[in-house]
């Protein structure tokens, strides 16, 4: 398998467990099961609804509960789906890479957000910038 097919489903399993603890999660749940349901079969697709829902409540508790290892391992698990649907179907990875560049919060060019508070008092100055910050004073 081609060394860029496999990164890609490196990193396709741990924007998918990312994913799924945030608003996008509906999204790409239904475009996952797209993508498999487009590998052959719909039951096999029915069956991947189903577990990706499962390790999505697997996913919450962990984090309620502290347990690093399970979020590690579903990742891996996940890696593994997808190299073993890219094997199979090497023609779906740009659909892949598509649905990962536009739910995928740390994709290039995605939207980032910045919340910024601050207090001063006196002649105290804050300076905050959401990015590069210049400033001269004289």
């Amino acid at each position: 398998m081609d060394a860029q097919l496999i990164e890609l489903a490196r990193a396709a399993g741990a924007s998918v467990v990312t994913l799924m603890a945030t608003d996008a999660w509906e999204r790409t749940r239904d475009g996952l099961v797209s993508l498999f349901s487009r590998s052959g079969s719909a039951s096999r697709a029915e069956g991947v609804q189903g577990e990706l829902d499962a390790a999505r409540d697997d996913l919450l508790t962990a984090r309620e509960t502290g347990d690093d290892l399970t979020e590690r391992e579903l990742r891996d698990a996940w890696s593994g789906r997808m190299r073993r649907l890219l094997v199979e179907r090497p023609d779906l990875a740009e659909d892949l890479r598509e649905m990962l560049a536009e739910l995928d919060p740390g994709a290039k060019g995605a939207p980032h957000s910045v919340h910024l508070r601050a207090e001063a008092s006196g002649s105290g100055r804050v300076y905050q910038a959401g990015r590069d910050q210049h400033i001269t004073e004289r």
